[in-house]
């Protein structure tokens, strides 16, 4: 079994100030806001053997702060982790990553609301869009550690970042 920790990037600059979508960085209140919600993951003794990041701006800036506070040593971009991107080839990887990683934490930080389908998937084997992971928050799964991981992982923490700050 790993747990999974499901991370939304911080508060980023507003849709449409930028060209492309992908470009829009943390605002300073992003910044600081996640910096917050990072250094009480710290405190409460979280460490993530591997952080795994959507490509987009926001989620990268996002990602390297939570190294940066300590959280890991070790940050990787993935486009499974853009949005709609595929919880199936996620899986696939995942699945290969766990048998290298055995029990091994992983942070995952992403945009919604594929990241509360993706978790509500993971528990119930199917979004129901009833997840809302706010900016900065944090979903906690149980993965198995072998077969089915959909409608079979347990939901062990949701928190808004406000509950961290």
């Amino acid at each position: 079994m790993s747990d999974l920790y499901i991370i939304r990037h911080g508060i980023a600059a507003e849709r449409g100030t930028y060209t492309r979508d992908g470009e829009r960085p943390l605002t300073e209140e992003g910044r600081r806001k996640t910096r917050q919600v990072a250094n009480r993951l710290v405190e409460l003794k979280l460490q993530f053997d591997l952080i795994l990041t959507s490509p987009l701006v926001r989620a990268q800036q996002t990602a390297e702060i939570l190294q940066a506070e300590g959280l890991s040593s070790r940050l990787e971009v993935s486009d499974y982790l853009a949005p709609d991107g595929s919880l199936e080839a996620w899986l696939a990887w995942f699945d290969e990553w766990q048998r290298s990683h055995p029990n091994a934490p992983l942070a995952i930080v992403g945009h919604q609301p594929d990241l509360g389908n993706w978790a509500e998937t993971l528990v119930w084997g199917q979004a129901r869009e009833g997840l809302v992971l706010k900016k900065a928050g944090v979903i906690g799964l149980t993965i198995p550690g072998s077969g089915q991981a959909i409608a079979n992982s347990s939901l062990f923490w949701l928190s808004p970042p406000k509950f961290l700050l």
